[in-house]
């Protein structure tokens, strides 16, 4: 069990920074507001569930959809380190709000779980770029028991999908505790943390091309 713990931790530890919960929850409150507490409820609810079946979905497919498009672990992780650097850099320094019309509102009031609470603004290009350039890995690990990484990756899903959920439960006593400026103040810090997952993503797929290029060349430039 100690192996399914860490295994769980570690990807709990690479999601959070990318759903993002802190704008999620502010994202949450603006759209929610004139609802009931039952309908917040249920938005909340989808939204979880949501967010788990795009994970998940992305998960399993990741490898199919990369053979089908031809697509490489590195240019994957080039690409996806790209995107996590233009979503953290927006976070850092955030647009102004657009004031919306009464009729746009009264729309997004109809369903937001999906648009724009689950996709993008949970789990977004960055998230599902990052799921699909780990899947394959994952799946060839062999630092955990075989058995962990069956069973790991539904669960880190649900328990993300969970703390989501509870976020947005809470959203009103998140907002009264540490008001607009403490959520600015995290999601600044993720957009930190995502500006630099990128960069990493991106020197990890170089360093990779680079390593591939040489290894093809070796037998050519030793062959007589």
């Amino acid at each position: 069990m100690g192996y399914l713990f860490d295994a769980i931790v570690l990807g709990l530890l690479a999601l959070l920074p990318l759903i993002n919960p802190p704008t999620t929850v502010a994202l949450f409150l603006a759209l929610s507001q004139g609802l009931s507490q039952h309908e917040k409820n249920q938005q909340a609810l989808r939204t979880a569930i949501y967010v788990f079946a795009i994970m998940a979905f992305t998960y399993y497919i990741g490898e199919f959809i990369m053979d089908v498009f031809n697509i490489s672990i590195p240019g994957l992780r080039i690409a996806g380190g790209g995107i996590l650097i233009i979503i953290g850099s927006r976070m850092l320094f955030p647009q102004p709000r657009q004031p919306s019309s009464s009729r746009e509102s009264e729309t997004a009031h109809a369903n937001f779980a999906f648009i724009p609470l689950a996709m993008p603004s949970t789990a977004g290009p960055g998230t599902i770029a990052m799921i699909i350039s780990s899947s394959a890995s994952i799946k060839h690990n062999t630092n955990f028991p075989s058995w962990v990484l069956l069973t790991a990756p539904p669960l880190i899903f649900l328990f993300a999908a969970l703390i989501v959920w509870g976020c947005l439960r809470s959203s009103e006593l998140i907002m009264k505790a540490t008001g607009e400026s403490g959520i600015d103040a995290v999601s600044r810090l993720m957009g930190f943390l995502l500006v630099c997952m990128g960069v990493q993503f991106a020197i990890n797929g170089s360093i990779e091309i680079i390593q591939t290029i040489i290894n093809n060349n070796l037998p050519l430039l030793h062959s007589p």
